[in-house]
């Protein structure tokens, strides 16, 4: 009787426990912006009275899931950097999945950070005066026995209050345009290529801000070198095909222009190699405000859902002092390193240098032979403890280039930005600079170009050109001003020069006086002591040839360069789409820069130029180009022109602030 009683307890048991089973649903969807463009690392939360929120972080195809969610109406909300946020109301229904597409709207940062009260921004600005930063979520020292000195992450992340800035400390390195030169005296020009990007996305976060940049913000190379050209494939034993094209110049038809264009070989033509990524962050004060560390975790998260297990990543961080907040992690373990990046907080002032060493440690001892070894340093560039002078900041990153690995730099900031600290570094350090003015910039430069940015096919690249004196009176350089070269380095493969990655095109740009031209270029006394050359100027010595062109290049783990040599004939074309873009863009630089070899150029002449030679533009940057020339037609050329006293003395250029107007 007992056990019968007993199975009856345990069957009445069972049925309740089969009768009070939770009821559960599935919510998945996708988000994306107002293009139809998927929208990576975004968060989505579900809250619901009396239970704790639930999150996920939308991967690369911008989907997320929620499963086995108890049946519920929800809050739910979308949030991410540079958006405005979204929010709607949903039921969860029994054994049922519900499907929403979100789409995100573009928003300014005022409209996706919570307003703070003016006695935090009171206390704020205290802290900052005092060197601290507002509570960051960092010991000042890590505990010991820690391994590289790593340091816990503390505490959830807040919203903490930033700093307001009053003056502007911004720097740029003065750039004096290259000058016409002749070929009588100097028929050769020797330069570094370059790759960078940034001063086009800074010169736009200006003109989008209501002012124009500062002339030396202008690096028309950069600007220049943002845009892909269409030129031709590389052959499968050369990392880079060479390609050249002579044209009319437009601001001046008297001149002529040539173009000089690499192509590197993209990542469909080898597989990708397994990547070994450190992330360096300045968490000081300096990076609180939303364009900068909160910019800088979104870009993140976008990049770790590209990674896989064979990628690993790690994240160091510096303020007072430096820290590894994760150890190189495997790219699988997603959630992980999410969740680190959650938590990153700024606080307290700039120690870049103890950060800079620790990285590089921590990407040697995961040194992948063959694969990507690169650090990855994002920071406004304001450094204020330790090594803090451009000199030992350089000298430093070129003694860690030799271990193989190399760098990259994500600048961000407006106010404070040391943009001529952050090029030197990412020059010195076999890397590239890209500024993110926003969050399309971060997806461009870590997600849709993560190839050029960070797999390095040629190391070292250099460019020499010699012009024939019996097609060429005078020639000038567009660009390039801080990557000039002594002809002498050419040959020397101890000489460091610029890098190029997978897919990247660079493109330059000489402005070409034919002989019997007027040219304003100085001269000098008739030498008493030199006897006229010899050398032949007949066919033999290429008469029909307007110039040649050489290139020398490494392996990127090679240290014995390798010589190109591209002979050009004396051929003038009709504008191409190649060159009638480029020139769009150099003209609009000069006009920026109001170079005195801008001749009659306007603004609406570059617009035009750059409407008409467009072309193929899938990715909109060039109609984007174009209505920036448009933008800047509209500003007031005074607001470029502020002088700080300490930029005056080193004869820089202030910053004006974004918008600022006088």
């Amino acid at each position: 009787m007992r056990s019968l009683a007993l199975a009856a307890v345990l069957s009445i048991l069972a049925l309740g426990v089969s009768t009070t089973r939770q009821s559960v649903g599935t919510i998945s969807g996708t988000v994306k912006d107002s293009n139809g463009a998927a929208v990576p690392g975004a968060t989505v939360q579900l809250t619901a009275r009396g239970s704790a929120p639930l999150s996920r972080v939308s991967d690369a195809t911008g989907a997320f899931t929620f499963e086995q969610v108890p049946v519920a109406d929800y809050d739910l909300t979308v949030t991410l950097s540079g958006f405005n946020q979204f929010r709607t109301r949903i039921k969860v229904s029994d054994g049922k999945t519900t499907r929403l597409d979100i789409v995100l709207q573009i928003g300014g940062a005022s409209e996706t950070v919570t307003v703070i009260a003016e006695s935090q921004r009171d206390a704020a600005k205290a802290r900052a005066r005092s060197g601290g930063g507002g509570g960051g979520g960092y010991a000042v020292a890590p505990p010991a026995g820690l391994p590289y000195g790593q340091m816990p992450i503390v505490g959830a992340p807040s919203r903490p209050a930033y700093p307001t800035r009053d003056f502007n400390t911004a720097t740029y390195d003065r750039i004096d345009d290259n000058s016409f030169r002749r070929v009588a005296q100097d028929p050769l020009s020797t330069f570094s290529i370059d790759v960078d990007t940034a001063s086009y996305a800074n010169v736009r976060r200006f003109l989008n801000g209501g002012s124009l940049p500062p002339r030396d913000a202008v690096r028309i190379e950069e600007l220049i070198n943002y845009f892909r050209f269409d030129y031709p494939r590389a052959a499968s034993d050369v990392p880079f095909s060479v390609h050249t094209e002579i044209a009319s110049c437009p601001w001046n038809p008297k001149h002529r222009l040539a173009l000089i264009g690499l192509q590197a070989r993209p990542l469909d033509a080898e597989p990708v190699a397994a990547r070994n990524l450190v992330f360096l962050l300045d968490v000081s004060g300096s990076m609180m405000p939303p364009n900068r560390l909160p910019l800088i975790r979104t870009a993140m998260r976008m990049l770790v859902d590209t990674l896989d297990e064979r990628d690993r990543i790690a994240i160091v961080v510096y303020a007072g002092a430096s820290g590894l907040v994760l150890p190189s992690t495997s790219g699988a373990e997603k959630e992980t390193i999410h969740q680190a990046i959650a938590r990153l907080e700024a606080g307290g002032s700039t120690n870049g240098a103890a950060g800079i060493t620790l990285a590089y440690k921590v990407a040697q001892d995961q040194f992948v032979k063959g694969g990507i070894n690169r650090v990855i340093l994002a920071t406004d560039g304001d450094f204020n403890v330790g090594v803090t002078n451009q000199g030992d900041l350089t000298r430093l990153i070129e003694e860690k280039r030799a271990s193989g690995i190399f760098l990259s730099v994500l600048g961000v900031g407006d106010d404070n930005l040391k943009d001529s600290t952050m090029e030197k570094l990412a020059d010195r350090g076999n890397g590239n600079y890209a500024y993110l003015d926003s969050l399309h910039e971060a997806r461009k430069v870590l997600v849709r170009e993560a190839g050029a940015t960070l797999v390095t096919v040629a190391k070292d690249v250099k460019i020499q050109v010699e012009f024939n004196p019996a097609n060429v009176a005078a020639y000038r350089l567009i660009g390039y001003e801080n990557r000039l070269l002594r002809n002498q380095d050419f040959n020397d493969d101890k000489k460091d020069a610029g890098e190029i990655g997978a897919g990247h095109t660079v493109t330059a740009l000489y402005e070409i006086v034919p002989p019997g031209a007027d040219v304003a270029v100085a001269s000098v006394d008739p030498l008493k002591y030199q006897q006229p050359s010899t050398q032949k100027t007949g066919p033999s010595a290429g008469r029909d040839e307007l110039m040649t062109v050489k290139l020398r290049y490494k392996a990127p783990e090679g240290e014995e360069s390798r010589l190109i040599t591209v002979p050009v004939k004396n051929r003038t074309s009709e504008l191409s789409e190649n060159v009638g873009f480029a020139a769009a863009v150099a003209e609009f630089g000069m006009v920026l820069r109001q170079s005195e070899h801008r001749g009659a150029s306007t603004l609406q002449d570059a617009a035009s130029l750059g409407r008409r030679f467009r072309g193929a533009d899938p990715d909109g940057y060039r109609a984007e180009f174009v209505r920036l020339i448009e933008l800047a037609a509209t500003l007031p050329r005074q607001t470029s022109e502020r002088w700080a006293p300490a930029a005056r003395a080193s004869g820089r250029r202030e910053a004006p602030r974004s918008g600022a107007r006088e």
